[in-house]
């Protein structure tokens, strides 16, 4: 493929981020940082930090998507930095890391920054105080990478341990760590309502459910080191940059593999970025150049040779860049194929090769199309055959043809066979439910004998006459699930006129429900699923499409009547209902009353936080969440107390108080290690005082100083 633009910048291109206001920000190895109009490539702005970054396989770098916040690694990984990004001042410096800082990131919505290293662990401080609020569990080995889903609802870590940690940020609780990687995670990311992609050091994909944290797909082909991933903005590709220059292209819905070699250049990638607004791929490479591909390259030239019916041409072009075959354009040459492969059939049906022949005499240079227009020319030379067998009467001799040659079956003779096999099977089994008329319903199927996929059809008929009565008497009453549960039992049924009947009816009812759904009629929806529910095969679908309408509704009505608790539990449960309206409402209220309550918590003012969040206080889902802004408020306390050079027995006992409340976390330790630095008299054992824990904290243990 070929490049649509490029830009050098010289040093290794460590960074790419298209910005809320479109701005696409650039930062190199030595951490200078620019600012381009994303089409013309023209810089806007930029400045230096002067921190050079050696390694940068990890994201050592990260930009805040509103523009506000920077966030660095130093030149030597002892601390991570985060800067007002309008100010170029720093707001804070994490050096408490036992060991090197291993990655950087800032979550979508510029709430935290997560300072990772070595050690395992993971800080995550408030952008906006620079003060650490919480950490996310601890990992036995380097953390690799931090990503967030697209909502800020979701942190997800990588680790050397081969593990990888879910937290939840809107509850702030972990869910069980991922273990499927065989060697150390390296990278991360998000996509979808409900996915997740981790690449490991050997070179495994994994994709992921982060709800049932299961396993979707291991993804197959990659065979040389992945630096770096990015995905479509509508999720339909994965896009793997790797250490030789070449980058994978993967089907996010298939998990196929598209392209092994989309594009290959001569420097390692280091960089990845995708441009939704026009399809390109932003590359920066090792060797200090910024790179655009238009992912749907040659897009126009489809258009021309579609107009010629040059189809060779356009499958050529579709080998050199493969994603094409996503295109509307390409979806016109499928249909284009689907339609002449299709009256070409009816051509050969009729004797008439070789007008069928010049029909598909544009398809015949493709080697994939060619095969199969080949195979149609062999198995309709049987064809005719076929027709006479089954106009003689030869059923069991057409039968077996048409099992030979599966395409003579979508003829209209054989439509036509089987049309009468079903009014015969109908005629046989009335004349078997009627004393004496055996023998009669024996003539009728006697031309069916010796067709193999019939026999068990005529021995029911012959012996399971009372079945088909019950069948129809239930069809009569309208108990479909027990209609439904005879014809798993008996597929014979499946024959008769009946049963169609009971499933067009079935689609009928289903195309309905949705077509309710779509205009938010639920209530007549629900009564519909309810009946469609006794459809065996509709069952579990039901199930779904019920449960969702009802927590829906569920919470709608909650909503309305002001039930909070309700709303905000189900949000919690339910991600998909803060994607509604009132879910974005009530969501954007909760995080503006954090930001507020973070400003309180950044000096130790209990009564600030208190007063802004008492109202979530009886919300079962936030009760986590509240106590680590307490948790952090009380810190503060602390952190002030002992600053201000405050009585011993005082700070110690509000040592205690935390521990007792919230249990021994890496916020408390580290600023236990400051206590005895300052007081080295204390004989406070931290290790033998009693403990509490976030998930015991409730409201009601509110305190104005934990120091009292």
């Amino acid at each position: 493929m070929k490049t649509v633009k490029s830009q050098s910048i010289v040093h290794p291109v460590i960074f790419i981020k298209i910005l809320k206001d479109k701005r696409l920000v650039v930062i190199d190895s030595k951490t200078t940082v620019r600012f381009y109009d994303k089409d013309s490539l023209k810089v806007q702005s930029g400045f230096k930090v002067n921190i050079e970054h050696k390694y940068y396989k990890n994201n050592v770098v990260d930009y805040s998507y509103d523009g506000n916040y920077f966030a660095t690694m130093s030149a030597d990984a002892k601390e991570s930095r985060l800067y007002n990004a309008q100010t170029k001042k720093a707001i804070a410096r994490v050096t408490r890391h036992q060991g090197e800082v291993s990655c950087v990131g800032i979550d979508p919505l510029s709430r935290y920054m997560f300072s990772c290293g070595e050690d395992g662990k993971t800080f995550a401080l408030d952008v906006k105080s620079g003060k650490i609020v919480f950490t996310l569990p601890h990992h036995a080995d380097t953390i690799n990478d931090v990503s967030c889903s697209k909502n800020g609802n979701w942190v997800a870590i990588a680790s050397y341990d081969r593990k990888i940690t879910l937290f939840n940020l809107v509850t702030m609780t972990p869910k069980e760590k991922l273990k499927a990687h065989s060697a150390p995670v390296m990278k991360l990311k998000f996509f979808g309502r409900n996915k997740l992609v981790s690449i490991d050091k050997n070179s495994k994909a994994i994709i992921w459910n982060i709800y049932s944290s299961k396993v979707i797909q291991r993804l197959e082909g990659i065979h040389d080191d992945v630096t770096q991933l990015a995905i479509s903005s509508d999720d339909k590709f994965l896009f793997l940059s790797t250490k030789l220059g070449y980058i994978l292209v993967y089907d996010l819905n298939t998990y196929e593999l598209i392209a092994p070699r989309f594009i290959k250049i001569t420097s390692p990638i280091t960089s990845l970025a995708f441009d939704d607004e026009h399809n390109h791929l932003i590359i920066g490479t090792q060797d200090g150049f910024l790179m655009y591909y238009d992912i749907f390259e040659k897009v126009d030239t489809l258009k021309n040779l579609l107009m010629k019916q040059d189809i060779d041409a356009i499958e050529e072009e579709v080998k050199k860049n493969p994603i094409l075959r996503y295109t509307d354009i390409y979806s016109l040459v499928s249909n284009l194929w689907e339609n002449t492969l299709q009256k070409a059939k009816k051509a050969f049906q009729n004797g008439k090769k070789e007008q069928a022949l010049l029909m598909l005499k544009n398809f015949m240079k493709i080697p994939s199309k060619n095969r199969v227009i080949q195979k149609l020319v062999s198995d309709y030379a049987e064809y005719d055959k076929f027709v006479q067998l089954a106009k003689n009467g030869k059923l069991a001799l057409a039968y077996s043809l048409a099992n030979q040659y599966p395409v003579y079956k979508e003829s209209k003779i054989y439509k036509l066979l089987e049309d009468r096999w079903k009014k015969d099977l109908f005629q046989a089994l009335k004349y078997a439910l009627q004393p004496n008329q055996m023998e009669r319903a024996k003539e009728v199927l006697a031309p069916y004998r010796g067709i193999s996929n019939k026999t068990t059809f005529i021995q029911d008929v012959l012996t399971k006459g009372a079945i088909y009565k019950r069948f129809r008497t239930a069809l009569g009453k309208k108990d479909f699930k027990l209609a439904s549960a005879l014809v798993q039992q008996n597929p014979f049924l499946k024959e008769f006129p009946e049963y169609d009947s009971m499933i067009k009816y079935a689609d009928t009812l289903y195309m309905k429900i949705q077509k309710l759904i779509y205009e938010g009629e639920n209530i007549a929806a629900m009564k519909l699923m309810h009946l469609l529910s006794t459809f065996t095969d509709f069952k579990d679908e039901v199930e779904l499409m019920l449960k969702e309408i009802q927590n829906k509704q569920k919470f709608y009505d909650a909503v309305e009547r002001g039930d909070y608790q309700t709303a905000y539990n189900m949000m919690a449960e339910y991600e998909e209902l803060q994607e509604t309206k009132a879910g974005e409402k009530l969501q954007n209220e909760w995080d503006a009353d954090l930001i507020k309550a973070n400003n309180f918590a950044a000096v130790g003012d209990v009564n600030g936080v208190k007063n802004i969040l008492h109202k979530y206080f009886d919300i079962s889902s936030k009760i986590t969440a509240l106590a680590t802004i307490f948790a952090w408020t009380y810190i503060n306390q602390l952190e002030t107390a002992i600053r201000e050079k405050r009585d011993r027995k005082e700070i110690e006992n509000g040592i205690k108080n935390y521990i007792l409340n919230f249990g021994v976390d890496d916020q408390i330790e580290i600023l236990f290690e400051i206590f005895k630095k300052r007081y080295k008299d204390t004989k406070l054992d931290i290790e033998q005082l009693k403990k509490g824990s976030l998930s015991m904290w409730r409201p009601s243990m509110i305190v104005k100083s934990i120091l009292d």
